[in-house]
C-alpha cells in the first residue's frame, strides 16, 4: 500500500482539543479539489478507554484511509493500527508517545481529575497543562486562548474519561514494531510533554519511518508552525509529488 487510493485522511486531536486543533491544515487539504479528498475530525470523547475510542472511530470511519493523531490522537492511531492494520494506508505520529503510563503519571491524573470533579477544569488546564503545550513565540497567548477555549468546549466529563483513557492505556511498542504502511513521525523541537527521546523510539520502532522535527513548536505543531505541519502531511500524503 505505497500509494494513497481512497481520498481520506482522519485526524485524530490531542487531549481536550477538537478539530480547531487542525483546522488549517483541514482546510488545505480539503481545497485539494482534483483529489476529492475527504478530511475527517472525529472528537476522542466516546469513551474512557484508548480501545473504546478506537473502536469507536473505526465503525464510524471508511473502510480505508490516512491517519493521522497527535499526542492522545497518536495514542488513539496507534491502537487502532492495532486493531486494524489492514485499513490504514498512511499513518503519521505527531507529539506522541508509545509507552503505557508512567506510576508517576498515573497519580498526577488521578489528581487532576479528582481537581476538575471539583470544578477546577481551568485551574488544571492552566497551571498544569497549557504551561508545556507551547514553545516561545508571539503568537503563543492566542494559541494558549485557543487551548483553553477548547478545553471548556468540551468540558469535565470529557477530560476525566481522557484522563482514564491516558491513565490506563496499552503499550505499543509491539504495534508498532508491525507498522508497513507508509509512515511519518513529527514533532515539535520545544515540546516538553513528548520529548525528542520519544520519537526516537518510534523510529527505531518503525525503520522505515520519516522523523520530522518542527522548528519553533512544542507539543501543538498544527497550530504553532501551521505551514510547516501542513507541507510534511502533505509531503507524507502524496511523496512523488
Amino acid at each position: 500500500m505505497s500509494d494513497l487510493t481512497s481520498g481520506k485522511i482522519v485526524l485524530l486531536p490531542g487531549m481536550m482539543c477538537d478539530e480547531r486543533l487542525f483546522a488549517f491544515q483541514a482546510e488545505w487539504l480539503r481545497q485539494e479539489a482534483h483529489r476529492a479528498f475527504n478530511v475527517i475530525v472525529p472528537r476522542l470523547d466516546s469513551a474512557n478507554s484508548i480501545q473504546g475510542l478506537a473502536d469507536k472511530i473505526l465503525a464510524e470511519t471508511p473502510s480505508s484511509f490516512a491517519l493521522c493523531g497527535l499526542s492522545m490522537g497518536g495514542i488513539v492511531a496507534m491502537e487502532m493500527m492495532a486493531q486494524a492494520p489492514h485499513r490504514i494506508e498512511r499513518l503519521a505520529l505527531m507529539d506522541t508517545n508509545p509507552l503505557a503510563e508512567t506510576t508517576d503519571g498515573a497519580v498526577r491524573r488521578d489528581r487532576q481529575i479528582a481537581d476538575v470533579r471539583a470544578g477546577k477544569l481551568k485551574q488544571v488546564m492552566a497551571e498544569e497543562m497549557k504551561p508545556h503545550y507551547l514553545a516561545e513565540s508571539p503568537n503563543k497567548q492566542t494559541h494558549l486562548d485557543l487551548c483553553m477555549a477548547m478545553a471548556v468546549s468540551l468540558g469535565n466529563k470529557v477530560f476525566i474519561d481522557q484522563s482514564l483513557a491516558l491513565r490506563d492505556r496499552p503499550d505499543q511498542t509491539d504495534t508498532l514494531r508491525a507498522v508497513r504502511c507508509p509512515t511519518l513521525i513529527l514533532h515539535g523541537k520545544d515540546d516538553r510533554l513528548c520529548p525528542p527521546e520519544r520519537h526516537y523510539l518510534m523510529q527505531e520502532l518503525i525503520p522505515h519511518a520519516r522523523l520530522v522535527e518542527v522548528n519553533g513548536a512544542g507539543h501543538l505543531p498544527p497550530i504553532e508552525a501551521p505551514v510547516a505541519t501542513y507541507t510534511h502531511l502533505s509531503d507524507w500524503l502524496w511523496p512523488e509529488e
